[in-house]
């Protein structure tokens, strides 16, 4: 090969940070990392370790917080062989969450930093963390949930659509019933929450959403839009007409609506809670006047 065919292979080589590479990639990718070693007094590449960003789900946290690694980085590479690692990370905030990755890692070339970096997989998996308001909504289904959304992180469109179609499908009574204590609580029209009941009662699923699609309070509309109509579009497909990739898009989008949907009951009845508990105090005032 041509001194400038190599040049050419180089210039559309695409390089991630190691960083990026453990924050932000699925796993089963094989990825060019420009920082995947140092070298250490000895002139050894040594796997670097940076310090990453994670969402930490530790009630001290619940959110995105520094990782530092604690385990594995200790670990010399070379351009012949993939070295097998482990590595574990320890949120630096609550000193409580831990994440582990599975990896395999080879330097392009000695004393080089660049090398290729393959993620065998992580633990707690890949992905952003499921809202606990929505782990509520679905209820006795979560681990059906959590496997959809296995699937949905590793790019497994038709695995990931299936299950989250049927845990919609099997909850349809327990989401509409959240409805219903929503357009209890704000006293909506006796014919909506009627239409919401009989919506229970129905066993087709497709007829039970056409059956409560004018009876969800505004509050619960997202951007404009009723989320039963959103999902019944996106489940309506049939899954053996679509590609992969159409069912991790409908996959995402029934995720994102039913996410949605989840915060707007939870911050509904709050909001409704709260209220009750202001007009109580006041009441009171008012009595013992």
């Amino acid at each position: 090969m041509s001194d400038q065919n190599k040049e050419e292979m180089n210039i559309e080589t695409q390089y991630q940070t190691m960083a990026e590479f453990l924050e932000s990639n699925p796993p089963n990718q094989l990825v060019n990392i420009s920082d995947l070693s140092y070298l250490d007094k000895y002139s050894r590449n040594m796997l670097f370790t940076p310090e990453i960003q994670l969402h930490c789900d530790h009630e001290k946290c619940n959110g995105i917080r520094f990782f530092r690694c604690i385990s594995g980085k200790e670990r010399d590479l070379n351009d012949k062989n993939f070295e097998f690692i482990f590595l574990t990370y320890l949120c630096s905030n609550c000193q409580n969450i831990q994440k582990t990755f599975s990896l395999a890692a080879k330097v392009n070339q000695n004393r080089k930093p660049e090398g290729e970096c393959y993620k065998f997989g992580e633990l707690p998996t890949y992905g952003p963390p499921v809202s606990p308001k929505l782990i509520k909504l679905i209820g006795p289904d979560r681990d059906e949930f959590l496997q959809g959304r296995t699937c949905e992180n590793q790019g497994l469109g038709i695995g990931a659509f299936s299950y989250y179609r049927r845990v919609v499908e099997k909850q349809k009574n327990r989401i509409i019933g959240e409805i219903i204590k929503v357009s209890e609580n704000i006293h909506a029209p006796d014919d909506q929450i009627k239409k919401l009941r009989a919506a229970i009662e129905e066993t087709q699923f497709s007829n039970a959403l056409k059956m409560a699609k004018d009876a969800i309070p505004e509050s619960l509309l997202i951007n404009g839009h009723n989320p039963l109509l959103l999902l019944h579009s996106a489940l309506s497909e049939g899954i053996h007409a679509l590609s992969d990739e159409q069912c991790l898009e409908l996959a995402e989008s029934i995720r994102i609506v039913l996410g949605e949907l989840s915060e707007r009951l939870s911050q509904a009845l709050k909001d409704e809670a709260e209220l009750k508990k202001a007009l109580s105090v006041v009441m009171k005032k008012n009595v013992s006047k």
